[in-house]
């Protein structure tokens, strides 16, 4: 439901996705006495089993966010929506995921903003999708490119899990970033690009085309030699500002009485972010007056950044077409979800 006198055609896509009572087809939270969580889709007829019992889907289903549930032995559950953060952890996926932290800094230090024109290059799994299309709004776009079709159908079936259907800010396009983003858009016309690839410094003068002065450029690398080259890419191209580089790590903290101390375990290194600034055309980038020594790639250099060097595991075929088959899954019982909320609201036709 909207808030008292807000039409419903002025909600964000999905909002009403995170409003109301659990419906059959919503994913929820679960989380025990210990803190520990499942991720479950609500099913009529459908039970969650553990070796502590089983709860019904149907003592959820139909309650607000926030109940406390008990199973068949006693043992209790609260039940929430889980969080975005919660979400791209838990959803189905061929690639590994960009991390909630790392598509925090990227939404905030490109300064993706409502209605910003946006193009992405290495969906993956469609984790920093939502996040992005999320940032950009429905005014927005957000233009997706990704190589592998198999990805590409992971993450299209996660981001309507999510949104409860296609997002009409979002457009994705099988293909090399760099072939195909000068046919699709028009040069200057991009404000922010968001690129997750294994070589985006062969990327330098794609982006050059397409992103508007002050846009700005962001890419997300795993590896130092990445993050130099990428960096070295741009000082040549010219027409950047000077590209900064960082990376961030996220330490939780245990809280009980007045045992505060530090967790064990940290989310540390998850990858490098680097970003840069369109200039104005004709505008020449100025020079840094301290340069490295070494600007130069050996061959062993360029051998760090293969995707076994990298630490990415091969994904098989048949693990993809599980992930997919599952993102899709999600969907189907979403789009059941919409028709039910939908002849709730307006009856039958």
């Amino acid at each position: 439901m909207n808030n008292p006198g807000t039409p419903a055609s002025s909600a964000a896509h999905g909002a009403d996705m995170r409003r109301g009572p659990l419906r059959p087809g919503e994913r929820v939270q679960l989380t025990d006495e210990k803190g520990r969580r499942n991720t479950i889709t609500l099913t009529e007829g459908g039970a969650f089993h553990t070796h502590r019992g089983y709860l019904p889907h149907e003592s959820i289903i139909g309650v607000p966010e926030g109940t406390i549930v008990t199973n068949t032995t006693g043992h209790q559950y609260q039940v929430l929506r889980p969080l975005l953060s919660d979400f791209v952890l838990s959803m189905p996926r061929g690639a590994a995921v960009v991390y909630p932290k790392d598509a925090g800094q990227i939404v905030t230090m490109a300064d993706i903003y409502p209605g910003a024109r946006v193009v992405e290059a290495g969906v993956g799994s469609g984790a920093l999708s939502i996040s992005l299309l999320r940032a950009v709004g429905d005014k927005g776009s957000l233009h997706s490119y990704e190589r592998r079709a198999e990805f590409a159908d992971i993450a299209r079936g996660n981001v309507e899990t999510f949104f409860g259907g296609p997002h009409p800010a979002w457009d994705i396009t099988l293909g090399d970033f760099q072939d195909e983003v000068v046919k699709n858009q028009e040069p200057g016309s991009v404000d922010r690009v968001v690129l997750d690839m294994l070589a985006p410094w062969e990327c330098a003068d794609a982006v050059a085309t397409v992103l508007a002065p002050g846009g700005v450029w962001i890419s997300y690398v795993a590896t130092v030699t990445q993050l130099s080259r990428t960096a070295e890419a741009i000082r040549a191209d010219g027409r950047f500002t000077e590209p900064e580089g960082w990376e961030s790590m996220v330490r939780g903290w245990h809280l009980e009485g007045l045992a505060v101390r530090p967790d064990h375990r940290m989310v540390a290194h998850t990858g490098f972010l680097l970003s840069a600034r369109r200039l104005a055309e004709g505008a020449t980038g100025l020079v840094a007056k301290r340069r490295a020594s070494k600007t130069d790639f050996s061959q062993e250099d360029l051998n760090a950044w293969t995707p076994a060097a990298v630490g990415e595991r091969e994904v098989s075929d048949k693990k993809l077409r599980r992930a997919a088959k599952d993102a899709s899954s999600t969907v189907q019982r979403g789009a059941l979800l919409n028709a039910e909320r939908f002849q709730e609201e307006h009856g039958p036709e």
